[in-house]
């Protein structure tokens, strides 16, 4: 039974500490769609998106008001689009009409973001998987909603090196292909190894091949009500922080739980997953960073954050399964920094470099987030800092991904800022020694020894 105490402290944690719910995401898989038109499958496409997800956006904000639960964004995952559009698709150009399609549809319910304009290719590329990643420079620079990602690697696969090096001048082109604004086309475009089949954020999101028809996801985010948890407990000894974190985890994930479940009902869906990830947002107050901080870091960055990083994340792992019996996609803390205002400052003191972020990425969810670099940094440099980020999710068998942005025309010590959820960042400095003749061998690098674990 929930009693009023329980009431009184979640309606805290909401006007006080930040609490929101990060996301509702609607996965709908295209298969049934497939066509040998092209002008067939688009029709089938968008057909298929507004009907099921006509009133995503309208339940989300009936929940948000009835619970009194701010419910931030509302989002669609599809079926990744390589797979979808392989029999219709002949050029790249196909491939982006696709994308035009897409981001119609998602306008037209209304959702903030689209995620699914994708391909696997893990172990190998199709000429269909090609011509769709050699078409998301152009399909992010003309379409506002629609978000990208390529899984490159798995441990049980190994990572697919080409893709890797395609991968390094895809993110480029698509920094030019979106210059004037900053940009920002890289924001909506991520490079995963272990991409999970239930990701409900993007840029990473979509509905994977063993997934039903349609399903209900949501995401929550807390780090604002972590912090002011460990304010309670200052100088307390590790078991005394480890279990504040784990209550609280345990609390937050609660209310996505209650949040999904209402949403699957209403919109007669099945639910799917709770991600139980500390996503952060540029708000004051809503940071990771600033949990760091409170744990006892006088800036993320310093020496014991990998340390500090892991137990958090282990903690709301902890707490966060035992609220949910249906936990999936990334689950753990986020390290994005432009969307993370605690980051941003640890990057402006000087207290943080791309290195440790990347010996962070080893305990935590994801990986290289949202991190600004040198307009001028070579494609087979940002192919080499993928392979670097891959390899880490590959050894340890979970997900870790890169969406950097490499902003032309900045330099280090300058800034790109992309408003809302995307946040502002100033521009990191990357090692600027060559890696060229290591990602131009070509091939793919083998599966580690523990994936073959049959």
């Amino acid at each position: 039974m929930i009693n009023i105490n329980e009431v009184i402290e979640t309606n805290k944690m909401i006007e006080k500490e930040n609490f929101d719910v990060r996301t509702i995401t609607m996965g709908i898989s295209l298969m049934d769609c497939v066509s040998d038109d092209l002008s067939t499958l688009c029709n089938n496409i968008y057909n298929k998106i507004t009907r099921l997800a006509k009133d995503l956006v309208s339940t989300g904000e009936q929940i948000s008001k009835e619970l009194g639960v701010p419910i931030v964004n509302k989002r669609i995952a599809i079926t990744p689009i390589a797979l979808v559009g392989g029999n219709a698709c002949k050029t790249s150009d196909d491939y982006v009409e696709l994308a035009s399609t897409l981001d119609r549809a998602a306008k037209a319910v209304g959702v903030n973001f689209l995620g699914g304009y994708s391909a696997i290719v893990s172990k190998g590329m199709t000429h269909s998987d090609e011509l769709m990643i050699r078409s998301i420079p152009k399909a992010l620079a003309e379409t506002d909603l629609i978000c990208s990602s390529v899984n490159i690697g798995s441990t049980k696969t190994g990572i697919n090196m080409d893709a890797v090096r395609l991968m390094g001048d895809i993110v480029r082109q698509t920094a030019e292909e979106t210059k004037e604004r900053m940009s920002i086309g890289c924001a909506k475009l991520v490079v995963l190894c272990n991409a999970p089949d239930d990701n409900p954020f993007m840029a990473g999101a979509f509905h994977g091949v063993s997934e039903p028809d349609a399903v209900i996801s949501v995401g929550v985010s807390g780090p604002g009500v972590v912090k002011y948890a460990l304010e309670q407990v200052r100088g307390e000894s590790f078991e005394v922080l480890c279990e504040t974190i784990k209550r609280t985890a345990f609390k937050i994930t609660r209310v996505g739980q209650l949040v999904a479940k209402e949403a699957s009902r209403r919109l007669g869906i099945p639910f799917g997953i709770i991600d139980l990830s500390l996503a952060p947002t540029p708000a004051v107050g809503d940071s990771v960073a600033d949990i760091l901080r409170e744990i006892g870091l006088e800036h993320p960055g310093a020496p014991g954050t990998t340390a500090a990083l892991a137990l958090l994340n282990d903690q709301v792992k902890k707490g966060g399964i035992m609220a949910s019996s249906y936990v999936g996609g990334l689950s753990g803390a986020f390290i994005p920094v432009s969307e993370d205002q605690g980051m941003i400052d640890a990057v402006e003191a000087g207290a943080l470099t791309i290195e440790k972020l990347e010996a962070m990425t080893c305990v935590c969810s994801v990986g290289l987030d949202m991190i600004a670099i040198p307009g001028d940094t070579p494609s087979t440099t940002i192919a080499g800092i993928i392979a670097d980020e891959a390899a880490i999710g590959m050894i340890n068998q979970k997900t870790t991904a890169v969406r950097v942005i490499p902003a032309i025309g900045k330099k280090v010590g300058d800034k790109v800022d992309f408003g809302g959820l995307l946040g502002y960042a100033p521009i990191m400095p990357v090692n600027t020694f060559s890696c060229q003749p290591f990602v131009d061998r070509g091939g793919r690098i083998p599966a580690p020894i523990h994936s073959f674990k049959n």
